[in-house]
């Protein structure tokens, strides 16, 4: 079981007003005995030719399933104005041919498909349950996953751009669960009253054998020539780039059969993929290397972790993986005395761990590092004797913040950016939001002296997520990293993260603006859009055949909120607070989602 987190990651675990277990006992044996009664008519008239176990099995889901029907109560969970690009869009039948771009796609852009994931809940959207144990609802991550792609095609003639979209919902175990269903099936499992997340969690486990449906929250990656997205609890899934259907998991040869971590790192010099999995129970977090071919699984190892650290993504260098143990955790024991499922603690320790890549846990040099959430690495790379590692951090987890929410009276802003309650401030900070909007931060760790040196690279003017680079710079060391940034008026209105624009961070530049606060912070640029419009899964491109590291493009999902159209903007970063270079009106509303991801493949092949 692995719960991730994207900014937009909340967790009601207020107890305020809940009704009380044992107060609705006898209402609940009542409830009990009125499902028994006619599925067990039903039961004894099957016909006695029937195995036996098998009826029985059927049986007792039937039983179980009105049980849940009768207890628990779906509704939809409130979408606001201005949360309406958060909603869910249909499945396309075919790859629709794009008519509309100003601009110009670049003649040296490379073909291949550009692909985004994100949620898209089946039966209208996100939905809350009510029941005698109190209530229950989903959180924005949650949800079937859509894939939405836009793929580059030149004609024959090597000239002239053939540009399709397509989306489809990425076929997990769970989606197809409930397609066949046709109706809602899990009970929302990790937001809510203590009590009914627990009943929520015990029900899912006996009904489907896992606690929650498949997390859209996914990453999308390419390894040995193939594309792959991750759904969450669940190990890759391959993806026809063509017709985005799914192919089947990715067993590795039956070998890894643990929750994949969101973000799998391919290594330096090696092309082996590192991947890490994540559990409520133990083992809490394991480590594994996938060979370059895709084929084998060379390397599993237990970390031996006390607790389930939330932990999002890790890092590679050279020679290293790089491992964050934060104390953003879930714990069912915790959940079972009455506490929150997660809970950030700023008390409780934080260290990163370098690994030697086929390393154990006995192998890993850890270093303590100020409390902090941070949910997404930039890069990790070596330099002389230290490990630097770069994130984009906050120094609470907007999860936590929400806990002391009354959900009755919140119960449709999961995600929220802004607390109500009053909050005590640290004198490096003027408002709640710095503490739980992520900055670009720099952790440099020595080896050989197991010194700390920790630096916000950016100051707090503006918060920075979803950060990228390009990718022929993982694990080494680069100059230019590239963030999505919050635009800060419109993600408190909606309760939802909205990024208004995009930065780009020179690591070896210093910032020249005049005032005390800047000293010492990189320089950035700022490409911002244009009023009421936002961008998710932005992805780096790199020219081929490129001389600097920075030789390439930002290809973006947009949606302008005011005429409800979304694009596709490319932007070139030599020239990055320049209009795009083309943008690219797409013919359906496309919601805004998580990561996205370039292949470059010639597709008229």
């Amino acid at each position: 079981m692995t719960y991730t987190s994207t900014m937009a990651f909340h967790v009601t675990c207020s107890v305020h007003g809940r009704p009380s277990f044992f107060k609705n006992i006898d209402r609940f044996k009542i409830r009990l005995s009125s499902s028994y009664k006619p599925l067990l008519k039903e039961w004894q008239k099957l016909p006695m030719q029937l195995d036996v176990s098998e009826s029985i099995r059927n049986a007792s889901v039937k039983l179980l399933d009105a049980f849940v029907d009768s207890l628990f109560q779906f509704s939809d969970q409130l979408v606001l104005p201005s949360q309406s690009n958060f909603s869910p869009v249909d499945e396309l039948n075919e790859p629709l041919t794009i008519t509309s771009i100003e601009g110009k796609v670049p003649h040296d852009f490379p073909e291949g498909v550009y692909i985004r994931n994100g949620p898209n809940p089946l039966f209208g959207g996100l939905k809350s349950t009510t029941s005698i144990f109190g209530k229950t609802g989903h959180i924005w991550v949650e949800g079937e996953g859509m894939l939405h792609a836009l793929c580059f095609d030149k004609d024959s003639d090597g000239e002239t751009w053939k540009v399709l979209y397509n989306n489809r919902h990425v076929e997990t175990e769970t989606y197809k669960l409930e397609k066949q269903r046709d109706k809602p099936s899990f009970l929302p499992a990790v937001e809510g009253n203590p009590p009914a997340i627990l009943a929520a969690y015990l029900l899912n486990m006996l009904r489907f054998g896992k606690v929650n449906k498949d997390l859209s929250n996914t990453s999308v990656f390419e390894h040995s020539g193939k594309f792959y997205s991750i759904a969450e609890h669940h190990i890759p899934h391959e993806i026809d780039i063509f017709s985005l259907q799914t192919l089947g998991d990715w067993d590795i040869n039956g070998t890894w059969h643990r929750s994949f971590g969101s973000h799998p790192k391919r290594a330096p010099g090696t092309g082996e993929l590192v991947v890490f999995g994540v559990d409520g129970m133990k083992p809490f977090m394991e480590v594994g290397v996938v060979s370059a071919d895709g084929k084998r699984l060379v390397h599993k190892v237990d970390l031996k972790f006390n607790r389930c650290t939330i932990s999002h993504d890790m890092g590679v260098t050279e020679r290293y993986n790089v491992i964050i143990d934060f104390p953003l955790t879930l714990d069912i024991q915790r959940l079972i005395k009455g506490g929150p499922l997660i809970k950030f603690d700023k008390e409780e320790y934080a260290r990163i761990g370098i690994m030697p890549r086929y390393g154990t846990a006995d192998s890993i040099r850890w270093f303590e590092v100020e409390p902090n959430c941070t949910f997404h690495l930039l890069n990790c790379f070596e330099e002389g004797d230290e490990v630097v590692v770069r994130g984009c951090r906050s120094l609470e987890s907007i999860i936590s913040e929400s806990c002391d929410m009354d959900l009755d009276k919140s119960e449709w802003v999961s995600g929220r950016l802004r607390n109500k309650g009053p909050v005590q401030q640290d004198a490096k900070f003027s408002t709640k939001d710095e503490l739980l909007f992520s900055r670009s931060y720099e952790w440099r760790l020595n080896m050989e002296t197991g010194e700390v040196k920790e630096r916000n690279l950016t100051g707090t003017p503006f918060a920075m997520e979803f950060p990228m680079i390009n990718p022929n710079f993982n694990g080494v060391k680069n100059k230019f990293g590239y963030t999505q940034t919050v635009h800060d008026s419109a993600s408190a209105s909606s309760g939802m993260p909205k990024f208004g624009g995009l930065a780009k961070l020179y690591f070896e530049e210093t910032d020249n603006k005049e005032w005390e606060e800047s000293e010492g912070h990189i320089k950035v640029e700022h490409h911002e859009f244009e009023g009421n419009t936002f961008c998710t899964g932005a992805a780096f491109v790199p020219k081929e055949g490129g001389r600097e590291e920075d030789d390439g493009w930002i290809i973006t999902f947009v949606h302008d909120e005011d005429t409800n159209t979304s694009k596709v903007y490319i932007i070139d970063t030599k020239n990055f607070t320049s209009e795009p270079v083309a943008k690219i009106t797409l013919p359906c509303r496309v919601p805004y989602g998580f990561h996205g991801a370039f292949m470059p493949t010639p597709l008229h092949n």
